[in-house]
């Protein structure tokens, strides 16, 4: 098996968790409490913009076929995923220039950032992001809310595009193989982040 189906083999259980969290079932049925959303939207908005600059300083270590795609993640995600980040915001009042970062939040761009450190390190630990997302998304999509907004969450994720994106940071790590254990360890602190992020404040 590739570096990339060994962390999905591990990511599969881990993502349990993540399902059976409250606020996944909420967004799934459509009926997470407003407030409750609205504060993860918040902090979410602050996780993106940290988030370029994940993709920003990987890309100043990476090797010369990887520069490109990660330049152009920053790009996309500062303009493109943010832009819908905040139209989404605005239908659940979400206060994005006031809002500041939770402990969860605050752990998992700081973890994020110093693994960047690193571009094996920082590719291993970028991968949970993409590939949990892409794979709750499709998963909520089996059945997906009637609720509109949460729809509309929901579908972002279950994109093809989305998909494909995780896919590419599957193999750019395979392409740089790193060291097994490494990979795995810091794949499963990034697992350990994003269930966290859930505990919205």
């Amino acid at each position: 098996m590739t570096i990339s189906e060994k962390l999905h083999a591990v990511g599969r259980t881990l993502l349990e968790d993540q399902l059976a969290h409250p606020t996944v079932v909420g967004i799934g049925r459509g009926d997470l409490p407003e407030p409750v959303f609205r504060s993860w939207l918040e902090q979410d908005y602050l996780y993106l913009l940290d988030y370029v600059r994940v993709f920003s300083k990987l890309a100043s270590k990476a090797p010369d076929s990887h520069v490109g795609y990660l330049v152009d993640l920053a790009h996309s995600t500062y303009h493109d995923e943010l832009k819908l980040h905040r139209s989404l915001s605005a239908e659940f009042g979400a206060d994005l220039e006031g809002a500041v970062k939770g402990p969860a939040c605050e752990a998992y761009t700081r973890f994020l950032l110093d693994a960047a450190d690193s571009y094996e390190d920082g590719m291993a630990a970028l991968y949970p992001c993409t590939w949990g997302y892409s794979t709750l998304g499709r998963i909520l999509a089996e059945n997906p809310p009637s609720e509109p907004r949460y729809r509309a969450w929901v579908d972002t994720y279950a994109d093809p595009a989305f998909a494909a994106l995780a896919v590419r940071i599957g193999e750019m790590l395979d392409e740089i193989d790193p060291d097994p254990d490494r990979a795995e360890a810091m794949f499963r602190e990034a697992m350990a982040h994003e269930l966290a992020f859930w505990d919205v404040p």
